[in-house]
């Protein structure tokens, strides 16, 4: 990392208790851990100064571990993953922090840098990322987020429903909704400010904790990228990833950029 470049610090927030799937940072994806994949791609985006697990649970700590990852406990209440972060970052140095979820498996670091870079050459308190909406499907999925900005990128809404409802016309997808990525990144006096508001109840009603800045009058800037990655919610989709693993590697190149050999997915 260049001396002058703010210090940025990657934090993978991982709790046991999942509602949808308990236990799903320790189940198993191509014969490793859920939780080490992420980290293991996590590490190989450029001018990270460290990336870190924070968790609840002791059995997640010393998978990361054993690995020869960085964990750290976090075991007071967090309302979310968001929360978490915040109480993880307390002691360290970071300037910049970005909150990767425990399930996201980027397929290439460029996906971060196309959160971290703009973020900071810019003014933003809180980034974000958006994705076309690829499959029609997606646009009705309570699963899939969906968010609407405004011209300047900065988040309108967003929704487990379809946004907007286009009242004149009758199609499966929005050409004004993207696909939102549940990535995010703080100034760490931003993250503080988050984590001591108090729950909005858009934010309880969606459960879907980027409400909270909204509903507090904090902006959150979205950046597109059309970088792949990996998400798995449920039981389900980890039998689907597993079972389609080897074709799905199979179809990444290797790329060139200035600063990391990556591999770039070329099945999004």
């Amino acid at each position: 990392m260049p001396v002058d470049s703010p210090h940025v610090t990657i934090v993978i927030p991982a709790r046991y208790a999942s509602s949808r799937f308990p236990g799903k940072s320790l189940a198993l994806l191509a014969g490793k851990p859920l939780i080490q994949h992420v980290y293991e791609q996590a590490v190989r985006v450029p001018n990270v100064a460290e990336v870190l697990v924070a968790t609840d649970d002791v059995r997640i700590h010393e998978c990361v571990e054993r690995f020869n990852g960085r964990s750290m406990m976090v075991t007071a209440p967090c309302r979310t993953g968001t929360d978490r972060v915040a109480q993880a970052i307390e002691g360290l140095p970071c300037e910049i922090v970005v909150n990767l979820q425990a399930d996201e498996i980027l397929l290439s670091p460029d996906l971060l840098l196309d959160l971290i870079d703009p973020f900071l050459a810019g003014n933003a308190e809180i980034g974000t990322l958006c994705r076309p909406l690829s499959r029609g499907e997606e646009f009705v999925q309570a699963s899939a987020v969906k968010v609407v900005t405004d011209r300047q990128g900065r988040a309108l809404y967003f929704s487990r429903a379809p946004i907007p409802h286009v009242r004149d016309q009758d199609h499966d997808a929005s050409p004004f909704a993207s696909l939102h990525l549940g990535v995010y990144i703080f100034r760490r006096g931003t993250l503080h400010r988050f984590a001591s508001l108090p729950s909005g109840e858009l934010e309880e009603a969606e459960k879907l904790e980027q409400l909270r800045a909204l509903e507090h009058g904090i902006p959150i800037h979205v950046w597109e990228t059309n970088h792949a990655s990996l998400r798995i919610d449920t039981k389900e989709d980890l039998e689907k990833t597993n079972a389609s693993w080897n074709e799905r590697m199979a179809k990444r190149v290797p790329v060139e950029n200035s600063q990391a050999r990556i591999m770039r997915a070329t099945d999004e």
